[in-house]
């Protein structure tokens, strides 16, 4: 029952109005009190600090300087194997595996549309058709920056209005259609497998979504789809490399990355595994098999 009512009190709750007004108070410099509110926020998820590049919670001028700390530069190694991708975030497994077409499956009982994941373009979401797909989701405790698999060239940026339901994972089994129907930011890379679609899913209280290249993308972004390419042969270009940061969420959400059919194969993955940035999340299709 208690599930239930978290769950179904979504529907009727202002998420707009109340992410943007925590999203105020994030950004607020409050002194004192800011420093209380993070402390408090620490304890209560017992986050680690000691990864933290800036340990002291005195540190943080505002909230969100807080959530989107970076971390030590030893804190993370990432894997320099060429043929290896990497988990992006830390955070833990929601899904992963293979897109059926044009369909990808978030939970028992419910899948829902590539297309509409990729801003309801059908020639952004054609590539990635019978491709792989994985989910993961940032929990308040993870570092919230997010970064690259692979290396990569930007071509496009969508903004994609929508909700804001939870992304946590007992959302995650109940609500239809939930990272197609919440808003989010989808860049898509060129990248040596093929395309690669990240996807940055909003959520309750995410007080935005920014970008290297673009900076804070939502809010407010507006309430119509809104498609951005790059020249990737231009001197301009968004080039970035594998580990290289891509964005950050202030407050916690989820990521979805799409890749093309036959590009890559998993490392052994399962639902609810902790991922770390900068470790295998998988290799260049065969590539595995013929260096072993």
């Amino acid at each position: 029952m208690l599930d239930w009512l978290k769950v179904n009190l979504q529907y009727i709750t202002p998420k707009h109005l109340l992410s943007r007004l925590v999203g105020k108070l994030a950004a607020a410099e409050l002194g004192g009190f800011t420093t209380f509110i993070i402390k408090l926020f620490i304890k209560q998820y017992n986050v680690n600090m000691d990864e933290a590049l800036h340990s002291d919670p005195g540190y943080y001028r505002s909230f969100n300087a807080f959530f989107t700390r970076p971390l030590k530069p030893e804190a993370r190694t990432i894997d320099e194997n060429p043929s290896a991708l990497i988990h992006a975030v830390d955070g833990a497994v929601s899904q992963f595996g293979d897109i059926r077409d044009d369909s990808i499956f978030q939970a028992k009982g419910h899948d829902y549309s590539l297309t509409s994941l990729l801003g309801g373009k059908p020639d952004i979401a054609q590539p990635f058709k019978d491709g792989t797909f994985a989910t993961v989701y940032l929990a308040p405790r993870d570092y919230h920056r997010i970064h690259m698999p692979i290396d990569g060239t930007l071509t496009d940026m969508i903004y994609v209005p929508g909700e804001l339901f939870s992304v946590n994972p007992l959302t995650a089994q109940n609500i239809p259609g939930l990272f197609a129907r919440n808003e989010r930011v989808v860049a898509i890379f060129d990248t040596p497998v093929g395309k690669m679609a990240m996807v940055l899913v909003g959520a309750t209280i995410v007080a935005s979504i920014e970008t290297v290249w673009a900076g804070t993308v939502t809010p407010p972004a507006g309430k119509n789809v809104q498609h951005w390419q790059y020249d990737k042969d231009s001197e301009a270009s968004v080039k970035l490399k594998k580990g290289d940061e891509l964005g950050r969420f202030k407050l916690g959400s989820t990521i979805v990355a799409c890749f093309e059919n036959q590009a890559i194969d998993f490392e052994p993955l399962a639902p609810g595994q902790v991922t770390r940035l900068g470790e295998p999340m998988a290799y260049v299709a065969g590539s595995k098999e013929l260096s072993s």
